[in-house]
């Protein structure tokens, strides 16, 4: 089975690491535009553009399967991607874990970056799931980037904003934004307050990893003492190696540790 993931940049790690977890036998493709970084401030025709030439980048490596996995690409690329690709490749988009969320009482922070915050789409997902629940939309400007660059210190200061603008009482953080996912742990200690129970953040990266294996359909595992599968990574079109700040995170080194490509 070979699975391909897109994003603008390293937040389709938290994914690609899903799909290596739940299918240990999964060659991985990961298809990024970090010549074209960041997409957030693009024009929607720009942001679909980019999104096609990555996606069909990693379309020509003949995956069963393609993740979008990338909130600002799915927002405005989604439709224009699966009329160009599908039905011959599979393609799943990256949903806010709203629905979750919510479900577990409130009150409930969406972090997202500040196109995502306040957009028709993100509003949208919360008029259709949240009912009653009380939900704060937080604007994360300068997170993403944070953590594309491996900036310790920018990630420190970029999350301490976001915290501030989250309400003291909230017991559940969606990561709206597949790079937050990266930084989980770092944003729960900055939201986590003294007293109450464990905060639950809900990211979007196994769901998304979960159902891409489903519509690639079933196949079976390799057998033990198999090769390792491979992992390719495409910048802009390019094969590489994966950049050296995806190895600052933990699913970066994994993927790279088990995979006979690096």
């Amino acid at each position: 089975m070979k699975i391909a993931l897109m994003d603008s940049g390293i937040g389709l790690l938290a994914a690609a690491a899903e799909v290596r977890r739940l299918r240990p036998d999964a060659e991985i493709v990961l298809s990024s535009d970090p010549d074209g970084l960041p997409w957030g401030p693009r024009t929607p025709e720009d942001i679909t553009g980019r999104s096609l030439t990555v996606a069909e980048a990693a379309a020509a490596h003949r995956p069963d399967a393609l993740i979008v996995a990338c909130n600002t690409a799915s927002v405005h690329a989604l439709p224009a991607l699966r009329a160009r690709l599908e039905p011959g490749l599979p393609v799943i988009g990256t949903v806010p874990a709203i629905k979750p969320a919510v479900a577990g009482g409130g009150p409930v922070a969406i972090w997202a970056t500040p196109a995502t915050t306040g957009s028709p789409y993100q509003r949208g997902l919360i008029e259709q799931f949240a009912g009653g629940v009380a939900v704060t939309e937080v604007p994360c400007p300068g997170l993403a980037d944070a953590v594309q660059y491996a900036d310790e210190r920018a990630i420190d200061e970029t999350i301490a904003a976001a915290a501030a603008l989250t309400p003291p009482d909230v017991r559940a953080v969606v990561l709206g934004c597949t790079h937050y996912e990266l930084v989980a742990e770092r944003i729960r200690a900055a939201v986590q307050r003294p007293g109450l129970p464990p905060l639950v953040l809900h990211g979007s990266a196994g769901a998304v990893a979960a159902q891409a294996l489903r519509r690639a359909g079933d196949r079976p595992h390799a057998t033990p003492g198999a090769s390792s599968p491979g992992l390719t990574v495409l910048l802009s079109g390019r094969e590489e190696q994966l950049p050296r700040a995806a190895l600052t995170y933990a699913e970066g080194r994994m993927l790279a540790a088990v995979s006979t490509a690096l």
